[in-house]
């Protein structure tokens, strides 16, 4: 389902329609541009909400929203690499993912 920008508002009721075009425009959402309107989905509201609750809930600053907003992309990136790698490794012979799974295990105990 996609909505319009007044539709967030009314979806999201912490939001104000000035704040959300100004998140739009920092890009800190990245909504789909329909004819010219900016139309967000789920994940653009959730992104809405995370964003009211750094702002409201934690009290974070405007200007250290954008470096939680990266670190998380970058989180949700590396959990996506790592399921990929896991299907891969998962696909292989027994003997090589114990192999792998070994070298893994020594490379944790290594220091450092």
């Amino acid at each position: 389902m996609m909505l319009n920008e007044r539709d967030v508002v009314a979806t999201v009721h912490r939001v104000e329609l000035h704040e959300l075009r100004l998140w739009v425009r920092e890009g800190w959402v990245k909504p789909a541009d329909r004819g010219g309107e900016p139309m967000f989905d789920e994940l653009d509201v959730a992104r809405i909400r995370l964003v009211c609750d750094l702002r409201t809930e934690m009290s974070l600053p405007d200007d250290a929203v954008p470096v939680v907003l990266s670190l998380l992309d970058q989180i949700h990136g590396l959990r996506r690499e790592l399921r990929g790698l896991t299907r891969a490794v998962d696909s292989q012979p027994d003997a090589t993912r114990q192999a792998i799974a070994a070298a893994f295990r020594a490379d944790l105990s290594e220091p450092g």
